[in-house]
């Protein structure tokens, strides 16, 4: 089965939905469908595939078949057509597809066990890095954009390395900007497991990354 999905540029000053199902579009949207209002479909990919590939870009990098994974997780939407149940906003619920999707996308790429975080998109449309967000990256001099780049860059890997868990966490929350509520459910987890999940991942960064800040300020 083929799902045609053109990727719609997604903005990060997109108001916050809320955190239950009540009043979200595309829950709304979601049982028009699973009524039999096949031009619901259609709306839902229009609304949240930019989401969906805004969110597997900050996860995997920018890996090449991004478009496919995007695909893939609508295909997954079809599939559960008829078992799907309004416990929670979509966003919520198709954000738990896309992490099971892209963690089972870096199990199959064990062999590349650092993924080139380097190349991540830095569009607007496509949103910022993890690294870009803790790193202001405002210089017009040649040798400050040097020293970005190792900064940045630096960023980037230490990220890469966090457990998967804690890495979806800490985009989540950070760009995001999802609580910890709505994180637990994406992950299957508490609140209180991803309040700690993210605690750790943030003073995994600092620790990995404070030989590189000392010899900045230095």
């Amino acid at each position: 089965m083929v799902v045609a999905v053109m990727v719609k540029p997604t903005s990060s000053d997109q108001e916050a939905a809320p955190t239950d199902a009540s009043g979200d579009e595309g829950v709304r949207l979601m049982l028009a469908w699973q009524a039999g209002d096949e031009s619901s479909f259609a709306q839902l990919v229009e609304a949240y595939s930019g989401r969906v590939y805004a969110l597997l870009t900050r996860f995997l990098g920018q890996v090449s078949n991004r478009e496919d994974l995007v695909q893939e997780v609508f295909i997954r939407v079809l599939r559960s057509r008829d078992r799907y149940e309004p416990t929670a906003r979509f966003s919520t619920w198709i954000y738990r597809i896309v992490f099971n999707l892209a963690t089972n996308e870096r199990a199959r790429s064990a062999t590349r066990r650092h993924l080139s975080l380097d190349q991540a998109s830095d569009t607007h449309d496509e949103g910022q890095s993890l690294g870009e967000m803790i790193i202001d990256e405002t210089s017009n001099e040649p040798s400050d954009q040097l020293e970005r780049e190792d900064v940045v860059g630096a960023v980037r890997a230490a990220i890469a390395d966090l457990p998967e868990q804690q890495r979806m966490a800490l985009i989540l929350a950070k760009y995001d900007e999802l609580p910890y509520t709505e994180i637990a459910v994406i992950l299957d987890s508490s609140e209180k497991a991803i309040k700690s999940m993210i605690h750790r991942a943030r003073t995994s960064l600092r620790v990995a990354l404070e030989p590189l800040l000392r010899s900045h300020v230095g």
